[in-house]
């Protein structure tokens, strides 16, 4: 049964009976809220919200949403496989972002809550869907653990070949205030990142983060990375990595992040090849639960996925992201928090 486009959205709350929460809304599989416990006994919110109001509204941007079919961008708005060329529709300076305008995190999903701790949901795509080939069946899990882990189960099968990406677009800010969060230390399981051209499509190959700014594989303050990439002429962060090999199947987190009070610390794990690391330096565009514009750099986007323009990229170092009949894909992203004191 198709849900009702026109409701009201719909929120389910995740309970891990640990003194973790979790808020989940059916338009766009959305994360709306992420609330840890911490060592004094309070808890603390873990990723950038918006107003009620705009639960409806594309003015939320992704923030917190499933994107796809293909999370990041597709290069000229179009692929070829398997010898026939397939046009997508734009809504990025000529290319496709996140699926297009009308992509997965504008969809209204089917939901339903399995267990106090868990939910999930389910998405039918049909053949033509913002240009894709081929009808697609999506659905994600959100799973929070006594432990203090929020896995996400992302999977999909398509009625012919495709090729399929699928994301969680959190903004994830450590902090108490939600203020600018670059004191926020960040470390990336990386060895090589993607360069990319004005419009964010990346260039012909991937170059090793080895004495440059992209450099992660130590944990550095996200300002000491900017001022680095500034002092080379860039104007800040919304690349992808390429994981280390040992991150494969989640046998080593991918990323970790720390607040600027040293509070608090998130690990992400993934079985996806890649991860997307946004600064948000443009999130000032975007408003937070009670209305009020964020400062830019409010919080940042960490994106397990395949790298961008893949579709057209075959001889990048990754697993295929062509989905075919008759096979399935699941991906997980797993968030683990500690508090310290």
């Amino acid at each position: 049964m198709m849900p009702d486009q026109t409701a009201p959205p719909t929120y389910l709350t995740l309970d891990s009976g640990a003194g973790h929460f979790a808020t989940v809304m059916d338009i766009g599989a959305t994360l709306l809220s992420c609330r840890v416990p911490m060592a004094d006994g309070g808890s603390r919110e873990t990723v950038l919200g918006h107003p009620a109001a705009l639960n409806n509204d594309p003015a939320r941007g992704y923030a917190g949403a499933i994107v796809g079919r293909y999370a990041n961008r597709i290069a000229g708005a179009a692929f070829e496989l398997d010898g026939q060329r397939h046009p997508l529709q734009a809504n990025e300076n000529g290319n496709q972002l996140h699926g297009g305008a009308d992509g997965f995190h504008r969809r209204r999903w089917n939901l339903d809550q399995t267990a106090a701790n868990r939910v999930q949901l389910t998405l039918c795509s049909p053949d033509g869907d913002q240009g894709f080939p081929g009808e697609v069946q999506a659905s994600v899990s959100y799973t929070f653990s006594a432990h203090g882990v929020l896995r996400i189960d992302l999977r999909a099968r398509s009625s012919v070949p495709c090729p399929v990406s699928l994301s969680n677009h959190a903004y994830f800010n450590l902090d108490a205030d939600h203020g600018d969060a670059r004191e926020h230390l960040l470390q990336l399981q990386a060895p090589s990142y993607l360069p990319v051209d004005a419009a964010l499509i990346p260039l012909d190959a991937l170059l090793p983060v080895e004495r440059t700014g992209y450099d992660f594989r130590a944990a550095r303050s996200i300002r000491g990375g900017l001022d680095a990439v500034a002092a080379a002429g860039a104007t800040g962060y919304d690349h992808a990595w390429l994981l280390s090999r040992a991150c494969a199947g989640g046998a080593l987190p991918a990323a970790r992040l720390q607040s600027s009070d040293r509070k608090l610390a998130m690990t992400i794990s993934t079985s996806l090849p890649a991860i997307q690391f946004y600064d948000g330096r443009h999130l000032h565009t975007l408003q937070d639960r009670d209305g009020r514009p964020y400062p830019s750099y409010a919080g940042f986007a960490l994106e397990p996925e395949f790298l961008p323009d893949s579709p057209n990229r075959p001889e990048w170092p990754q697993p295929s992201c062509i989905l075919r009949p008759g096979t399935s894909m699941h991906h997980f992203i797993e968030l683990a928090f500690q508090a310290n004191a």
